[in-house]
């Protein structure tokens, strides 16, 4: 069988044509199998009674639909087709509407967060049988709540973050001998659970002070995240935990004072340890199981330049990297070059200036950004709040794939706009803050890739230059406190998403977003002759601003 014939039969609407009446749809009923109206507003008992009609009915999301009750849940009452629903996020589906799904035979995926269920209704779950995959987080589950699910043997996800569960009660997931996914973040759970078949466990924000009992000596997990979690002397060693097969671990924001645990975790290829104590003197320790590391999170930490020095030549297949927050400063820049397969770097909040400066043999000052230039695969940048300016960001401009591009200081004017703009596969370019003005607009070409721009605190822009801009490049999505525009894929030379037809899904209106109304206009500060001033003090500097004119070296 073709694959186009293997897929799920559906369809795609938008909310101005069935948002008035659902009836104005029944043609499809017969021949649907998945439909999505997570957010929708319009969904109530109506909706409702239209969806139960559908007689092929597989997969169905309602999450977040807040119009939505118990006496809406009826209508899918002993559905015989139905795999999976979600009705997450919709307060008013409380106890009597569980009692409405205890008909459904076939029901294998169930997300009921943060609704209105209580304990009592958790459960009555128990007469599910079928179910393998089961989102409780955000309700009060309590430890009889719980033994009483462990008929459901077929279970293999269980979500229960937030829930009222103890470490006493927690005992009873032994008996879930499937389960390989669980999730006990904001619980009162201090075990750490070994189960024979667990490949992911979330216990963020959990106190860890010993190890649940269980069949094997480690648990065999592959994907571990604790962040914001407070590990005793006894368990920060992480001796319980089989690194065979652990190539994600998430340990941001967590009470760790050691480190040594990393030297046996030579298949991680995600490690997040952003605001924990790590610092230089641990980096030698994380180097050492660098081979296959994709995704590097040190924000917030102690980490200066010397310790992004042990990494160089030691993580060779890297693609993210975030020092956002840290001690480091330009010299880091040479290290992160020797890093050939970064695609995504944070440096924002950082001490970086886009100048090094070099001995009087030697010149006056080096483009320090000039050195990222080894990188092929680079796509994305983030440079916020660091000292950057005009003159340190030249070198970007010979960047062939950065796609993305977020700068944020009131040095930046409309020389960086012109010159950044144009960059060949540039799709967003984030330039905040900046003493740009209307003047910036007239000569501007940007790339034809280009999806998004974000001008929020330029606050020299003016109402009629936003206008005019979007009138210009109607396809460029504009951000900026006094307008949001967003993109018109009509009016654009690239081709428009094609919307294939898996899904029933009312589409969100397009909704423009509304000035707040703290929002102070910073040139009420100044005078008109002061604004002028300002104006033709950012056009000289871009006529006047060449390379040929810069004094600084970029090579």
């Amino acid at each position: 069988m073709a694959e186009t014939e293997a897929e799920p039969r559906a369809f795609a609407l938008s909310s101005r044509g069935c948002s008035s009446s659902p009836s104005t749809c029944s043609v499809v009923k017969y021949t649907i199998e998945v439909v999505d109206l997570s957010g929708e507003n319009a969904v109530d008992s109506e909706w409702m009674a239209y969806i139960g009609a559908f007689r092929y009915l597989r997969s169905l999301n309602i999450s977040n639909c807040h119009r939505l009750s118990s006496s809406g849940i009826w209508a899918v009452a002993g559905m015989t087709t139905l795999r999976e629903l979600n009705i997450s996020r919709c307060l008013k589906v409380t106890d009597a509407g569980i009692r409405h799904l205890l008909s459904i035979p076939t029901l294998e995926k169930l997300c009921i967060a943060e609704t209105g269920i209580t304990a009592r209704g958790v459960t009555l779950l128990s007469s599910l049988k079928t179910l393998m995959f089961l989102d409780l987080g955000g309700l009060p589950v309590t430890d009889q709540a719980l033994s009483s699910l462990q008929v459901l043997t077929k279970l293999h996800h269980l979500d229960l973050w937030g829930s009222k569960i103890s470490s006493s009660g927690s005992d009873v997931l032994q008996m879930f001998p499937k389960l390989n996914f669980l999730n006990i973040a904001w619980t009162n759970v201090t075990k750490f659970p070994n189960l024979p078949h667990l490949e992911c466990l979330n216990m963020s924000n959990c106190i860890i002070d010993s190890t649940l009992k269980g069949p094997g000596d480690n648990v065999p997990l592959k994907k571990l995240i604790a962040s914001g979690a407070t590990f005793s002397n006894e368990t920060e060693d992480l001796g319980f935990v089989g690194t065979s097969f652990l190539y994600h671990l998430d340990f941001s924001n967590a009470s760790l004072h050691r480190f040594g645990f990393l030297t046996h975790m030579k298949a991680l290829e995600y490690l997040d340890l952003s605001s924990t104590t790590i610092g230089d003197n641990s980096i030698e320790l994380l180097a050492s199981v660098g081979e296959n590391l994709k995704n590097l999170n040190l924000s917030c930490t102690t980490v200066s330049s010397s310790g992004v020095g042990i990494l160089a030549g030691k993580v060779p297949k890297l693609e993210t990297l975030s020092l956002s927050h840290t001690m480091i400063d330009d010299v880091a820049l040479s290290y992160i070059s020797t890093m050939p397969s970064l695609k995504s770097i944070d440096l924002s909040e950082t001490d970086i200036k886009g100048y090094i400066h070099l001995s009087a043999a030697e010149g006056s000052e080096f483009l320090s950004l000039t050195k990222l230039r080894t990188l092929d695969c680079l796509e994305m940048l983030n440079l916020e709040h660091t000292h950057v300016d005009d003159g340190s960001l030249r070198p970007l401009s010979k960047f062939p794939r950065l796609s993305h591009l977020l700068i944020r200081s009131p040095s930046f004017t409309d020389v960086s706009l012109s010159y950044l703009s144009i960059l060949p596969k540039l799709k967003t370019f984030s330039i905040r803050d900046a003493v740009l003005t209307n003047q910036a607009f007239d000569f501007l070409k940007p790339a034809a890739t280009l999806q998004r721009i974000d001008l929020r605190g330029c606050w020299l822009l003016t109402e009629d230059g936003l206008l005019e801009f979007h009138r210009r490049f109607p396809q460029i999505e504009v951000r900026h406190e006094l307008f949001h525009f967003l993109s018109d894929p009509t009016s654009s030379n690239r081709p428009s998403t094609h919307l294939t037809p898996k899904k029933l899904r009312l589409n969100q209106r397009n909704r423009s977003t509304v000035t707040s109304p703290y929002f102070v206009d910073q040139r009420l500060k100044y005078s008109r002759e002061e604004l002028l001033a300002l104006q033709f003090s950012s056009l000289a500097q871009s006529s006047t601003y060449t390379p040929e004119t810069s004094h600084k070296s970029d090579s």
